[in-house]
């Protein structure tokens, strides 16, 4: 048994396709998954890292629960979001779902 697979694609018969043509439909189903899902994908999370990096106080967000509130205090791994007058409540950073911009901006299309 002294046979490689060079040996083996060479004793191919003359009118088949070449051994690594079977394999080309899984490396081109594996490209469109990667630029239609998973890139798109990580350039999402990347931009929602950044925004909650730059959380800071007096900024209006959306938490994970769907409670908008002002930060009141921003930590480590914690921000403290008043949701009401007086009432404080303390959420895990990585819960908030979006930094609302201010409402004094206009839209960008108008």
């Amino acid at each position: 048994m002294n046979s490689s697979i060079l040996n083996q694609l060479a004793a191919a018969p003359a009118g088949a396709m070449p051994a690594w043509m079977q394999y080309l439909p899984f490396v081109a189903m594996a490209l469109i998954f990667w630029f239609l899902i998973l890139r798109p994908q990580m350039k999402q999370q990347k931009e929602h890292r950044s925004k909650l990096e730059a959380i800071k106080r007096g900024d209006e967000v959306l938490t994970g629960g769907g409670f908008v509130g002002k930060v009141v205090k921003v930590d480590e791994h914690y921000v403290e979001v008043e949701i009401a007058k007086g009432m404080i409540v303390k959420a895990v950073k990585s819960t908030i779902s979006d930094v609302i911009p201010p409402a004094g901006k206009k839209p960008a299309n108008d």
